[in-house]
């Protein structure tokens, strides 16, 4: 019964070595640890927090880049939209020049028909002209006496009757 009963010199021995170990560790250990979990606690704390400000941090730059990236689509669109735009006034400033160009070749194209036409009588009038002298010459039975007379007579005669 030794082992459940210790001795009162056994208690007191025990109890001064206690004391003394928990003396040295309070004076020389116990702060330094306590310092160091302190330090460690205050280092934790300080980590956490970072990693707070980090995830704040990459919420608003992701909130940001889709910003950024809307607005990217948006600007693309609108260069789309633009350059849709651009390509129609171009078209149509390519049609209209077309017209235009077909509208002057036309023109032309009547204008020389017309210069052609009036050429053409002229030449018909000329033609009548000579044959008219001939039948004449033929009927009279003589020719006038120089031919720029019999010219100037046939056209003198030709614009009284103003054939179209």
């Amino acid at each position: 019964m030794q082992l459940v009963t210790p001795g009162i010199g056994l208690l007191f021995w025990m109890l001064v070595s206690f004391s003394l170990v928990l003396f040295v560790l309070g004076k020389y250990a116990w702060k330094p640890i306590m310092k160091g979990i302190h330090q460690r606690e205050d280092t934790i704390e300080k980590a956490l927090e970072a990693a707070n400000e980090a995830k704040k941090e990459m919420l608003k730059l992701k909130a940001g880049n889709e910003q950024l990236l809307r607005d990217a689509k948006d600007e693309r669109d609108a260069l789309m939209r633009d350059a849709r735009k651009l390509k129609e006034a171009i078209l149509d400033d390519a049609r209209q020049k077309a017209n235009e160009e077909a509208e002057r070749i036309i023109e032309n194209a009547r204008e020389n028909i017309q210069f052609e036409k009036m050429a053409a009588i002229n030449e018909l009038k000329n033609q009548i002209a000579s044959i008219s002298i001939e039948i004449a010459e033929k009927l009279i039975g003589k020719e006038l006496e120089n031919k720029e007379q019999q010219q100037q007579l046939t056209e003198k005669l030709l614009n009284e009757v103003k054939i179209n």
